[in-house]
């Protein structure tokens, strides 16, 4: 960052599964992102965006077939030259994420904080629309067929234990 030059500085690179596979992620089964890095330099002031836009691959959590997400998210941090002292509770500046570069240290290195937004613009809970997932998996989650298994069971030897858990 040190021998950037004054002023603008656009920068755009591709993340994939190569990338994801550098974290040792086996929830990333495949990724296709693109990455673009405004660097405002500015004397002493090094502001960084960045915005990430494509498509993550993972597992549905219903059926545990593929399933790609849109990703479109971004950040914004401004880069300080020093060590963190335990003192400065500032995290944020200007709505911009503080990031501590040691004093000569000429690299910013942001594929740590790519993976992370990345990974954290996913839901929660990831599922195939109505009607995409895997619909042999899907008949054995729907609560009618497991009902009518149930009620194949009631001819066996232990269907009497049943009742036992329904007395009160």
């Amino acid at each position: 960052m040190n021998g950037l030059a004054s002023g603008r500085t656009e920068f755009r690179w591709y993340a994939g599964k190569a990338f994801f596979a550098q974290f040792e992620n086996s929830e990333i089964l495949d990724a296709d992102l693109t990455v673009d890095a405004v660097v405002e330099k500015s004397g002493d002031y090094i502001g960084v965006d960045c915005e990430i836009d494509g498509s993550l691959t993972v597992l549905c959590d219903r059926c545990l077939e593929d399933l790609v997400m849109p990703v479109s998210t971004g950040f914004m941090l401004s880069v300080k030259f020093g060590a963190e002292t335990a003192e400065s509770e500032e995290e944020m500046e200007e709505g911009r994420e503080i990031v501590y570069l040691k004093e000569g240290e000429g690299v910013l290195d942001l594929c740590q904080i790519v993976y992370d937004y990345a990974c954290l613009s996913l839901p929660i809970q990831r599922f195939h629309e109505a009607g995409g997932c895997n619909p042999v998996v899907m008949q054995y989650l729907n609560p009618q067929v497991v009902q009518e298994s149930a009620e194949s069971c009631a001819e066996t030897p232990f269907a009497s234990l049943k009742d036992l858990m329904n007395k009160e």
